[in-house]
This record gives structure tokens, sequence and C-alpha cells, in this order.
């Protein structure tokens, strides 16, 4: 084997090779045996005992020996019961019992375990640290399974709390079996030398099973090699363990060579950790104390037998360093020093998560001052203060808070101070230096005693909680093993003999990419750029589908959607098309005309489209949705897709299930058929796709709409390599419409129906969500059961939402409270998550309710039973009412599929627009559906999926929009259309008038009401650029004038105007700040109303004065959603969803008001068809008699010549610019292939035109 790189870590390797198949099978294999039964009284030692009835010898389970058990001489939480195994042992299993027939009993404890009987270690369930709960009595017995189990040889029991009218009280019994293995110690020089038999290789399968301990942060433990150059490293870094692994034709293994997988930490803890390499095949498991992580690697590695090299020991050394642990802020060790000494010094080492955190005071004496080390910010920090004089401060160090161990040694002497944190020294300079010290006697290390105890210690930052060893005095090591009996000091809250640290983000329960960090208590989770958010990165903040961002009133655009929710999957960016239903728009890589030719079945070509975001990610998208499609548009010109010979496809395409499909169109996947042949329409009848009449013209097929198979992920070709043949593809977006799961619902109508699902599998991390809508006062929505673990989220009221709970800490409630009730039968969205770190529920858009996590307790949420959904398991309490979309970690439960066979439950729900009906805006109604609603427009001055866009047109210098509600007052007795409720028999007299404006010019009419008996309203911008309002209600008086001349109002800016009447009183309101309320004299009804204009008049009107100037004038500028009552003349005029009686005349171009009017804005907007908005042939004919002035006549005459004309001019240079494009096309089309799209398109315009029914689509 090739030289090893590096220092070999000094550390102790456990070969387990003997003990491999059990260590496989786990627990299977019998290992309960009663192991402290059989040992003998000196196997029994404890921290002190009540009397010599009561020693620990009489410990053992169910023995009434003595008084019947260990009672310590004081019962408080530094009391401890210690058993010696004599060998190491594999522990499985413990079991406890109180004092015999007594009031003693303990009723929580820690577990620790030792190889040594030194340097202990406390046990750990589900990555938590946890007292284990006792006994409840005297003589019941309490068992606990330990998984993972303990290989050790000593245990000893700490009891935390205990009966209250007692004292600790204990007997206890341990089960297991002999654990045997070889070890061997190196020395950090030395190494063992396995060289490989070729015979015994496998170069399939391969196994590297380890355990080491050590007290070392680095070194290496493994260095494998292959024939090949193939090698693995397991080294040990910083405390952590990189596995590199390269192929043969990677390059030398260096220093910087990249690290493939890291694991595990703070393994330098001088305790056995458990390494695990598989690798079969080309997949590598690695697995370090139970944490696995899986790789893709090259190579092949070998087996081995064994040689040695160096200073190489088969014998366990143990090291004697004795750490404590500071558990709490208020944790301190107080050590006796030498008082008035002339200088001060210390040193230890540390460890910690936390930032900052008091390290060591003490007191100097004659002067009144202290000296104090501490952390801030992960920073070392010396302050040394006395009274008269300035203070010395030094900084050192920096990220000491990693978790690592640090080592550091402080000196203050006259003129002298410095510190030397990891060998880095720093000082202050001598003239910052003391210019006397005297010690005080007294070393308070990682905080204070509280201040009843007359201590003068500081502590500004508050207590360390880490752990510290190797603590020397004026260079003389403490024997901190001494402070146990308290023959040494004094101390709180310490954990002797023992480093407590734990690295809370091994695993990192921060999803989604979270960044991990963490305190000596508890984690954090950084979800910045992750996509989610929550305190460990669980909850998206997307949503899931375009569907849902509709449904919270989101117009078109591009969104970012998380198809599943909180589940695995990244969210990715999409456009979302909001119509009347939502349209999911996926594009690709492919999207133009690709031509093909030269090819043939030994040489095909193949067409690859790589979307927007990866395959699960498509199939979580399109499982959702109710349609998908997507549009292949095939040409060919002599190729075909079928062989005439043997019926071999010739060319297919390939979708996500990566499948070969042969089908060209049609909504079934119906082999070698395309849509033509489906409906029967083929160019040439004896075959079913246009394609395979193999004729020398250019025809296409292909429209796919399977949704099973989409999206096309890829086209071959093969027919393209005879004379003049050629084929051509265009592959569209991936469109999808809807979204069946938002809409998934179930109706529950007594109280005693549910709907049960398979047991909720969320251990550590769940959330559950949905929409509810009732009438009733109370009920369960969602209930599953554990044995004693428990969800539940329920009504407790008609304003309160509870979501109860217990992992194993007992049972929480968490309740959202609403100021209304939520039992008003509109629909409320619950969401409910439960993780690590805290509990929270959210409804609605109030205050979500947050209750956190009990530090160190349990956090496996474990399940058993079915989910019941509106009801429980006893049926008591059941919902009534509708729930939908119901997801449980991002899947969605399909209700709809259960309520069918469920007895008194129904699928679907009614009523949406109780909830939804406030999307509709601008006066638009909303419209129930089987799945949503819709907004209905129709009498909305605004268009769109909500009723919320603009409608806006920019008028040209005398033009107009005229809406004629009758021609003539007789018809509109027998009208029924929505023109005729303003006039005929009934009188106007309310209305309401909206809409916006942009101009610069004056006078300027903005709208005219008129009607049969010269009466109207106008309103117009004055020659000064004051707004007025005209009424006149009575032909035989002058009009009501409302003038507004606090601005001029032809500024170029967007102003808004409203105006509502109720007979004689008006309101009106100018850019929603100006106000006024007036009164009309002329009178309160408008009658017979005649129409309605926009811009120039037309028609020879009896107006007052101003206003025919200004309707002489007309209007130049932007109107914007104008709505008279229930008319939306602009609507009407630019998009018409059914004939209207309107006329449009002049330059009216589809604008939009924000822009500045004018040319800039128009340009790049449509101008409108006059003659298309004018309504039918039989509409224009009596709207044309109501025109009265002969030029307008005349003037309309000379507009339809001209427009005639130029229609007939732009024919001619169409024909003469295809004839040219023919020539040119025919010169050039072998070799203008670098366009694809635009000279294909140029030669289908030239060929006869291809009839509809020869073409065929593929979704």
């Amino acid at each position: 084997m090739g030289s090893v790189t590096g220092a070999v870590l000094k550390t102790l390797l456990l070969l387990s090779t003997p003990n491999w198949n059990r260590v496989l099978a786990g627990n299977s294999y019998n290992c309960d045996d009663p192991l402290v039964s059989t040992l003998s009284q000196a196997s029994f030692s404890s921290s002190s005992e009540l009397s010599s009835s009561h020693g620990p010898g009489f410990a053992r389970l169910n023995r009434r020996d003595g008084a019947g058990g260990w009672s310590p001489l004081v019962s408080n939480k530094y009391q401890w019961l210690q058993i010696d195994l004599g060998e190491r042992m594999e522990i499985t299993a413990v079991a406890t019992q109180g004092g015999y027939g007594s009031s003693n009993w303990v009723t929580s404890y820690l577990l620790m375990f030792s190889d040594s009987g030194r340097n202990w270690k406390q046990y750990r369930q589900e990555d938590s640290i946890w007292g284990f709960v006792g006994n409840a009595n005297a003589d019941s017995v309490v068992y606990y399974r330990l998984q993972p189990s303990i290989k050790a040889r000593f245990l000893r029991f700490i009891p935390l709390e205990w009966n209250p009218k007692g004292r600790i009280g204990m007997r206890i019994e341990v089960f297991g079996c002999a654990y045997r293995s070889e070890v061997v110690d190196l020395d950090g020089k030395s190494c063992l030398l396995y060289r490989f038999d070729q015979k015994s290789l496998s170069p399939i399968k391969d196994v590297i099973s380890l355990k080491f301990k050590t007290m070392q942060s680095d070194g290496i433990l493994l260095h494998r090699e292959g024939q090949n150059g193939d090698h693995i490293t397991l080294e040990l870094r910083r405390g952590k363990l990189f596995l590199l692994i390269n192929s043969g034709d990677a390059k030398p293994p260096s220093a910087r060579a990249p690290v493939r997988l890291t694991l595990g930490s703070l393994l330098d803890d001088q305790h056995w950790h458990s390494v695990l390499i598989q690798r079969l095949g080309t997949q590598v498991n690695f697995t370090v104390d139970g944490h696995r992580r899986r790789f893709r690697a090259q190579g092949e590695f070998s087996s081995l037998h064994l040689d040695y090299e160096g200073n190489v020991s088969f014998s366990c050394s143990q090291p004697q360093s004795v750490p404590v642990t500071f558990l709490s802020p208020r944790s301190y060790l107080a050590l006796p020093g030498s008082f008035g000494e002339d200088e001060i010094s210390a040193t230890f080492q540390f460890r910690t998560w936390n930032k900052a955190g008091l390290l060591l005071f003490t007191e100097l004496q004659l002067v009144s001052g202290g000296l104090l080390l501490f952390l801030n910010d992960g920073k070392l920090k010396l302050h040394l203060y006395h009274s008269g004089k300035l203070p010395s401060d030094i900084t050192a160090g920096v990220g000491l808070n990693d978790g690592q161990w640090h080592s550091v040694s402080l000196s203050a002497k006259r003129n002298y101070l410095s510190v030397v944190v990891d060998g880095q020294v720093a000082s202050a300079s001598p003239s910052q230096g003391p210019e006397q010290i005297y010690s005080g006697g007294i070393f308070y290390f990682g905080g204070c005693p509280d201040s009843s105890f007359g201590s003068k210690c500081k502590s500004p930052l508050g207590g360390f909680q880490g752990c510290m060893r190797l603590i020397s005095i004026r260079h003389e090591v403490v024997d901190l093993i001494s402070l146990q009996p308290g023959a040494l000091g004094n101390f709180s809250d310490l954990q002797i003999d023992s480093c407590g640290i734990t690295d809370r983000c091994l695993p990192n329960y921060c999803e989604h990419g979270g960044e991990c960090s963490q305190s000596w208590d508890t984690f954090h989770c950084n979800c910045a750029n992750t996509g989610y958010r929550g305190a460990t990165c669980h909850n998206s903040i997307y949503e899931q589908s375009c569907e849902a961002y509709k449904h919270k009133g989101n117009t078109s655009g591009f969104y970012y959607i998380d198809a599943d929710g909180s589940g695995p999957l990244e969210p990715f960016l999409l456009y979302c098309n909001m119509t009347e239903t939502a349209w999911t728009i996926i594009q690709h890589n492919g999207s133009d005309v690709t031509r093909v030719r030269n090819t043939n079945p030994e040489n095909p070509y193949t067409g690859f489209f790589e979307y927007v975001a990866s395959m699960e990610q498509l199939q979580a998208t399109i499982n959702r949705a109710e349609h998908c499609e997507q549009e292949l548009t095939y040409y060919c010109k002599k190729s075909r897709l079928v062989s005439k010979e043997d019926g071999a496809p010739l060319s297919w395409w390939v979708g996500r299930t990566n499948e070969t499909q042969t089908y060209w169109g049609g909504s079934l996947p119906d082999p070698q058929k395309c849509t033509c042949g489906l409906e029967g329409n083929c160019v040439d009848s004896q075959y079913y796709c246009n394609c395979d009449a193999d004729r020398n013209e250019w025809t296409n097929d292909g429209f796919l709409s399977y949704k099973e198979h989409l999206p096309v992920t890829r086209i071959v070709i093969t027919d393209t390599g005879r004379p003049h043949s050629e084929a051509a593809y265009k592959l569209g977006p991936l469109l999808c419409r809807g979204d069946k799961l938002f809409w998934n619902s179930a109706s529950f109508n007594t109280e005693a129906s549910y709907l049960h699902f398979p047991t909720f599998h969320g251990e550590l991390s769940a959330d559950v969500s949905f929409f509810f809508k009732t009438t009733a006062s109370s009920g369960v929505f969602l209930e599953n059961l554990g044995i004693t673990d428990f969800i539940r989220i329920e009504l407790r009221s008609p304003a309160v939402v509870t979501f109860s709970f217990d992992v194993g800490n007992g049972p929480f409630e968490i309740s959202v409270q609403s100021p209304t009730h939520f039992s008003d039968n509109q629909w409320h969205h619950v969401r409910v998550e439960r993780n690590m770190k805290e509990a929270s529920v959210r409804v609605d858009q109030l205050s979500p309710k947050t209750q956190p996590a009990p530090a160190d307790g349990h956090v496996l949420l474990q399940l058993n039973s079915q989910l019941f959904v509106g009801g429980t398991a006893t049926r008591q309490r059941g919902f009534l009412g509708c729930i939908r979309s119901l997801q449980l970690n991002g899947e969605a439960l399909d209700l709809e599929e259960r309520a069918r066979v469920t007895p008194g439950v129904e699928p679907g729900c009614r009523g949406h627009c109780s909830s939804y009906g406030r999307l509709c805006h601008h006066g638009g109604m909303c419209m129930e559906k089987p799945s949503g609603f819709s907004c209905d427009c129709t009498s909305s001055a605004y268009a769109g999926p909500f009723c919320s866009d603009e409608i806006s047109a920019y008028f040209g210098s005398g033009s107009s929009v005229i809406y004629n509600f009758q021609d003539n007052y007789s018809l509109s007795k027998n009208s029924s259309s929505h023109a005729a409720s303003f006039h005929g028999d009934t009188r106007l007299s309310r209305e309401t008038i909206k809409f916006s404006f942009r101009t610069t010019r004056t006078p300027s009419l903005l709208l005219y009401l008129s009607s049969f008996y010269k009466e109207y309203l106008s309103v117009i911008l004055a020659k000064n650029g004051d707004l007025q309002i005209r009424y006149k209600l009575n032909r035989y008086q002058e009009p009501d004038v409302v003038n507004f001349d606090f601005k001029n109002m032809a500024d170029g800016q967007l102003h808004h105007v409203k105006i509502n009447r109720e007979e004689a009183v008006v309101f009106v309101e100018i850019d929603e700040s100006m106000r006024r309320q007036v009164h009309l004299a002329s009178g309160t009804e408008l009658s017979a109303v005649r129409s309605l204009v926009l811009g120039r008049i037309i028609e020879h009107s009896d107006v007052d004065q101003e206003t025919a100037l200004a309707g002489a004038q007309g209007f130049l500028g932007c109107l914007s959603a104008v709505q008279v009552s229930h008319v939306a003349p602009l609507k009407a005029a630019l998009q018409p969803s059914r004939p209207a009686p309107i006329t449009v005349l002049g330059h009216v171009t589809e604008s939009s008001c924000v822009a500045q009017a004018g040319t800039d804005a128009t340009s790049r907007e449509r101008t409108h068809s006059f003659a298309d908005h004018s309504g039918t042939r039989d509409d224009r004919e009596p709207l044309m008699k109501t025109i009265k002035s002969d030029s307008a006549v005349i003037g309309g005459l000379i507009a339809v010549v001209i427009f005639i004309l130029l229609c007939i001019a732009a024919i001619a240079v169409r024909i003469y610019q295809q004839k040219r494009l023919y020539k040119r096309n025919e010169a050039k089309r072998s070799e203008n292939v670098d366009n694809a799209e635009a000279v294909l398109k140029s030669e289908l315009n030239i060929q006869n035109p291809v009839n509809e029914n020869q073409k065929e689509y593929f979704f």
C-alpha cells in the first residue's frame, strides 16, 4: 500500500469483524440477560449512603436486603449510584424500583456510561438529552429498552427528581450480554497496514466497519488504495469525519482534494464512535453513529491481511483528563487561590456554542478591582479594572464558539497583562498594564454565585454554558475529581467528569437547505433565500399552483410554484395566465422550428427538450392539474411516420414515462394514429396520418392531450434521407389548467360521519392545512392517535380553533381566537405545524399562535391509528360542514374519492361565492362553478378574471364613441334590452357615473348623456381647466352647474371622477380626495334617455353654450373605465362580447391611461376597426339615421371610400410580395436553413394552403 499522507490519528481502533453479522441484525439476537443480580457488593458504589443498610450494594431489583435499596445521605441532584459490570458489555435495557416498603423513590433520572469509570457520557434518546421517567411508587418496576444499545463497563444513575414526601431511593437492574472486540492503540506516529489478497476481492460489494475514540480533533483513521489508483481516505478534521473517494482516473490525492462526504461532530470526546462504509457497485453508504449519507463513486477496493508499523499496542490506554460541564447560566465553579500574591495566572481549555459568557473572575486585593475573562460575540476579552485607574482591555481569538476545544492562558502582574488563545499571544503595552497586582484568593470559573453569598464576582454577559478541562491556577493543576465530595472549592449546576456538549445541528433539522446555527440549549435555522419559512424552514412561502394564486386575487404574471408544498421538491418559476380558469405555462429550450434532413433508421435524428423544472416538479404539477396539453406541430414533406412495408414507426416521441409513443393526435393514446385518422379526413384516406401519404409537398400532424404521457421530452425522426425528403417540428410549452386538489372537498352531514385514511407519518416535522366552512359551533376536523401520542385539530367554539398534541412530553394545546365567528358559512384556511422547535396554528390572516417545544424534550411524534377526518374514533364531536384541500406535509388527500363510498359524507361542496365573491371587483358578479367560481364582468367597465383590468382608450382629435340607448322613443316600450331600462316609460331619478381621464386640452367634453326631451347631463372641462358637471333635468330651466375650480384639471395627470345622483341630491368625488354634495334646482328626473357620447358631439343638440363649445371641440386624451350605471361604453366599443348599439367615429385606440397620452401611448397599442365596433349591419342602419349633420354624412362617405381604396392597395402589395418571396425561396431553398422558422413559414405561405382538416396536433 502507498504511504499514508498526514499524521495518523492518535486513537484507539476497535475492530468488530467477528460481530459483523450480529451488528447488522440489530437487537434481533438474544441480548437480554440480567447483569446486576450476579455482581458482588464491591461492584456497586455511590456518592454517599444514608446508613450502612442503605448502601449501594442493596440496590438490586426486587431485593429486600438491608433497608431495601440505596438512599444517599442527602437528597440532591449531585447524588449518583454506580455499577461496574467487570468488562465492556452491550446493555440493551434498564429497570428501576424505589426502596422496598418505603416512600423513597426516584421519579426521573439520567443514565451515564463509561469505559473506565471516568469521562462519563450521558445516554441520549431521540437525539435529544432527556431524563428517564422513573417510578410512581416504591415497588412497581419501570423498564426501558435502550435503542440504540450501550457498549460500556460502567453505568451511573443520577436522580433528578424524587418523591417530595420521601427521599431518593433506588433498586436497579441492567439487561444485556457480553461484548467482545479487538482493539489497537495508535500514538499518532504508528499505523496498521493491510495488504490485499487479490483472490478474495469482490468487484461488487465492499464493507469497512470500525469504532474509534480519541481526544485529538485531527488525524487520518484509514487510507485504502486499489490497483488502479482508486483510493478511500477517512480523516478526522476538527472533530468531524471526512470521507474522500477518488476513482483511478482522478488526480493524485492531495491536502486540497475535494471533500465528498462529511458526517459526525464532536468526535474527539474520548468516547466510542462507530463508522460503517458500504459499497454496492458504485453506491456508497457512509454511516457515523447511526447518521447516514449516500454517495455514488467509481473504482474498486480490496480485501486484506494484517501488518503494522510503529508503536502499536493491542490494548486501551485511558487518558485522565477530567472535564466539567457548566449546565446552565447559573453554573459556577469557585476554586481557592493564594491571597496577596503579586501575580495572577491561570490556564484552562473550554468548548462551547454560546457567543457570550463569563469564563473567569477573580477579585484584586488592597485596591477595589477585579479581573474578568469572558466571551463576547465569539471573541475572548480580558478586562482588568481597579479604582482610580483606566481599565485595561485585551481582545483575542475569533469564532471561539465553534464547539472545538480552545486553550487559554492568562497572566497579570506589574506592568504586564497578556492572554494566550490557542497559542496566539495578545498583550497590553506596559503603560496599560497594572502598576501593582494583589490576588484576591478566589477564582470563579464559568459564572458567579448568588449575591447572597457576599461575593464581589461580576458577570456582565451572563454565565458560561459549556465544558472546561485542564484547569491550572499559578501553574498547579486542579484535581477536579476532588470537587465531588466537597473537599475542594464550591460549585453549582456542574456535571463533573463529563463534557455534556451536544451538536444540535447534527442531524440538521433545518429543511430545504436552511442553515443551522446553535447555542448550548437550542438550534436556529436561517431560511434566507430558501423559499421556505418557519422555525425549521418547513413551510413554503409560495403557492402550489396558479389556481391558488388566482384565488388570492393575483393576475397574470410570473410566479414561483411549489407543487408539493412543504415536500422535498424545490419551487420553480413559471407563467400563470389568469383567465376564467388559471393556466400554467411551462417553457422549455426547444420552442423554435427545427428542420431535419438526411436521416434514416441507421442515422436517426433526436431532438431533446429541457424544461425550466425537473421531471419530478413537472410530474407534481401535472398531477394537480385538471387538464394538460402540449402542441407539437410536425411538418413533413416525403417524410413518413410509419413504414409502408412492415408498419414499423419511422418517427416517434418520448414523454415523461420514458416510453416510445407513436400516436400523433387526439385525446387518447391510439398507436400510429393522428387527428385526421380519428376524424376520418386525412389527405389520403388509405392512411391514418397526413405525413404517411408521402407527398412532395408540406403537410403536418400533431396535437396531444393525454396528460399521463406529458411533457414531451424528445422526438426521433428517421425518414428524411430520400431526395426532396424533409421534416420540421415545433414544440409548444406545456399548458396545464386548474388545480383539482385545490377544490377537492367533502361535505359532512352528520356528527357521526367521518373519513378515514392511513396513519399520518410526521415524526419530526408535520404540517396540516385545509379550508373549512360550517354553520356549526364546534366539531373535530382531524384526529390521529398513537399509544400516548396524538394530534387533534378542532373547532372548539364558534370563534376558536384549537390544535392539541402530545409527543411524549404531556399534552399541549394552542388556540387561535377570532373577533368574529368561524361558523359563518364562509371558507376559512387553517395551517398547523409541529417540528423540533415549536408548534404553531394559523387561521386566515389572524396572528399565528406558537408553543415552543420543551428544552431537551421528546421530539418524535409516534402515531399508529387511522387518520380520522371530520370526526373521531369515538364518533363523538364530529364536524358538520365542508372540508377542502386537505394536505399533510404537502401531500393532498383525495376527500372526494373516499366520500363517494362513505355514508353520511358527500363529495364536493357548493357555495364558493360567499367567500370569494369579494375578488370580483368594479361591479363584477360572482358566478358559482362546480370547482370554484368565475367573475361575470358583463355589467362592469372592467375586464379580466376579476373585473380589475381597466379598459382605456386614447381619443384623437374629433373622435367620438356613441352609445345609443334607443333611436326611437316609441320602440322602448317593447324593448327588453339593458338600454330599455334607461328610457321609455321609465324616468331616471338616479344614476352612478365613474370614469378617469387624462388630457391637456381645454375646453373638452368628457361625457354627455342626452334625452329625447332635451334634458341632459354633461361633464366638461372649461377653458380655464375647471371641471364642470351640468345637469339640465327640466327643458324649460337653465342647467345646474357644479364647478370645481380648485385646480386646472387639464394638467396631463390622471384624474378620477365619481358622480352619484339620488333625485335632486348629487354627490361628487374627485381623485378620492375632493368631495362635494349639492342640491339641484332644475328637477329630479332625466326622462327618456337617448344616447351617451364620449368625445365630440356629432348630432345637433339644444345645449348651453359652454357644453356646446366643449362638444364641438370633443376630447383629446385618454378616457378609462367609463361606467354609467350598468352601461360601459368603452368596453362595448373596444371589447364587444355581444352586439351593442355602439358607434365609433374617428381615431379611437385602446391604450393605457397610466402612460402619457399621445403617440407614445398609442403606438404600442392596437387600433380598433371602427366598422367592427358599430354593431351588426341591422344595428348600424338606424344609428346612421340619427346623424343629422350633412357634413358628417359626407365625411363618413369619404372615409368609407378611402378605406376601400386602402384595402385594395394592401391586397395588391401582399400579392406582389408573395410572388417575390416565391422566386427568392425557390432559388435559395436548399441553403437557407439558419432561420428555420421564417423559411418554413414562407414555404407554407407560397404552397397551396393546407386545409384545416389536414392540420393535426398533439398535446
